[in-house]
């Protein structure tokens, strides 16, 4: 479909290597609107390749019929523009087409630059050592990049996904109407911060933040999947509110939660020019809320956190209280920190877009918020399904802002939220992280409810409600292909250990738990034994 007289243009900028071209031939395309691409009409208009010009002409000949074009393309509508790296550099230029257009500056970090362009002196900036170069000028102009209102970083992605991200920037809807949502606030020690919980908010995160006294740049950290469904309409809502904002996307999955990839995306927030007056903001699940996090307190000794939880499961534990970290080959979040966020913002409307196996492994967390702290949900849980989910995420929260509050820094009451996760851990550790969180706490739940009843804590009564709970909710309640010793060994390496043993939270009754660290060995062998389906 053609665009409108009055369509705005969208112009994509950024650094040689980004994509620019490429790209804006597929957006073009998508959008079905005309492409042009400055470097290639330069060349047509001037009768010679850019190398030629700068050699015979020199460099700021070329800059000015660089200006001279980009006023004249500032007068059209619909279309798509690939400007050359330097272009937007000029802030007159970068006023020329912010005036009618989408402008969005592109990035790749360096090794990727590095593989996308061509070594045969086709760029006349280049001469000699190119990776020496090409970082000296990235250098020279990351100031500049820094100051373009929509920023992706490119580095992993295909053309496909980031032309769906820039279309879905593009057509997102004009919204007005202020949303409608329920606000919890956590006391910590370094000052309270709001949780907002609602529906349709993710539209307006950039006016709820700045209503918050949010400033400065924000670097938005999210995961393939989560950033093609709601990174355009954050990153549309951040621009409206006067936020200038980078994308950052990274590989889905619970094995890219490490040192490596934290690694890589210090890295990249130098590149982009992420500095001590930026903000991190988290947009996905668990994962996501753990690795933005823990970046987010460690980067340049730590930049304001604002969590957007995706799922059912980071809305009601992981995106709450402030733990944050990254995995080991050992184990779960054996490198971890404590970093309150500024503000956690829970769109209930994400979860529409997740499949019903993401939906219960969420709601394990919900029934053991209930078991830990609310009979009346636990109770509301048991007789029916997934109505209701507004209540249900609302009362987990608030199970879980009561604890944290009571213990910020986990030294004591805080464990009982571990219910399960002894167990689950480990589960999850010998599967080599394949198994999801949530189907491993529930077998976790499942086994810690075996070895209270074993132990004599709770009624055999008490043990079949959880497991009913559970397989109410299709989730699992046993194992079939790990070895007990093996669950056992990875069960040793498990953070929750005190003085080399272990600790296991075990309910007595629904809305109370304790924790202790007195399971002898043949105990917890005997569970992994008797929860081991045949």
């Amino acid at each position: 479909m053609a665009p409108g007289a009055d369509a705005k243009n969208v112009v994509l900028t950024g650094f040689m290597g980004s994509g620019k071209s490429s790209l804006g031939r597929e957006v073009a395309h998508r959008l079905g609107r005309p492409f042009v691409d400055m470097d290639a009409l330069i060349e047509e208009r001037e009768g010679a390749p850019i190398p030629e010009i700068f050699a015979q002409r020199g460099e700021p000949y070329f800059r000015k019929v660089e200006k001279d074009l980009c006023r004249e393309l500032a007068t059209k509508r619909g279309l798509v523009i690939a400007t050359g790296g330097g272009t937007l550099l000029p802030i007159e230029n970068r006023r020329l087409m912010e005036e009618g257009g989408w402008v969005i500056c592109l990035a790749a970090d360096v090794e990727e630059v590095l593989e996308r362009i061509p070594k045969d002196g086709s760029r006349p900036l280049l001469k000699g050592d190119y990776r020496a170069e090409v970082e000296a000028l990235l250098a020279e102009r990351r100031q500049a990049y820094a100051q373009m209102a929509i920023q992706i970083d490119t580095t992993g992605l295909t053309i496909a996904q980031v032309a769906e991200l820039i279309v879905a920037l593009v057509e997102g809807p004009d919204l007005e109407e202020s949303p409608r949502f329920d606000q919890l606030s956590v006391q910590t020690p370094t000052g309270p911060y709001p949780i907002l919980l609602g529906r349709g908010l993710l539209p307006h995160i950039g006016s709820l933040l700045a209503q918050r006294g949010v400033e400065g740049s924000v670097a938005v950290v999210t995961n393939e999947v989560v950033g093609a469904l709601y990174s355009p309409v954050v990153i549309t809502s951040l621009k409206r509110a006067g936020f200038r904002s980078t994308l950052f996307t990274l590989p889905d999955g619970e094995r890219y939660k490490t040192l490596e990839t934290a690694r890589s995306l210090y890295g990249r927030f130098l590149g982009a020019g992420v500095d001590r007056s930026s903000v991190v903001l988290a947009l996905g699940g668990g994962v996501i809320t753990d690795l933005a996090g823990f970046v987010a307190a460690t980067y340049m000794r730590g930049l304001p956190l604002v969590m957007v939880p995706t799922t059912l499961l980071a809305m009601v534990d992981a995106s709450i209280g402030g733990k944050v970290g990254v995995d080991l080959p050992q184990g779960k979040n054996l490198v971890g920190i404590f970093k309150q966020p500024t503000s956690v913002i829970a769109d209930l409307d994400t979860l529409n877009t997740l499949p019903q196996g993401e939906l219960r492994n969420g709601y394990v967390e919900i029934i053991k918020a209930a078991i830990i702290g609310s009979p009346a949900l636990f109770e509301h849980l048991e007789r029916g399904g997934f109505a209701e989910i507004d209540r249900c995420v609302k009362e987990a929260m608030e199970v879980k802002v009561a604890v944290v509050e009571e213990d910020p820094y986990e030294g004591g009451p805080r464990a009982k939220l571990n219910l399960g996760h002894t167990f689950g851990h480990a589960l999850e550790a010998v599967s080599g992280f394949s198994l999801p969180h949530g189907q491993a706490v529930s077998i976790g739940l499942a086994m810690a409810a075996r070895l209270a009843r074993n132990l004599g804590l709770c009624s055999p009564e008490l043990e079949r409600r959880i497991v009913a709970c559970l397989e109410r909710f299709e989730l699992p309640t046993g194992y079939r292909t790990y070895d007990p010793l093996a669950i056992w060994g990875a069960m040793r390496a498990d953070k929750k250990r005190r003085s080399q043993k272990l600790r296991f939270v075990l309910a007595r009754q629904v809305g109370q738990v304790s924790v202790t660290d007195e399971v002898p060995k043949e105990a917890i062998l005997q569970v992994l034994d008797e929860r081991r389906l045949q």
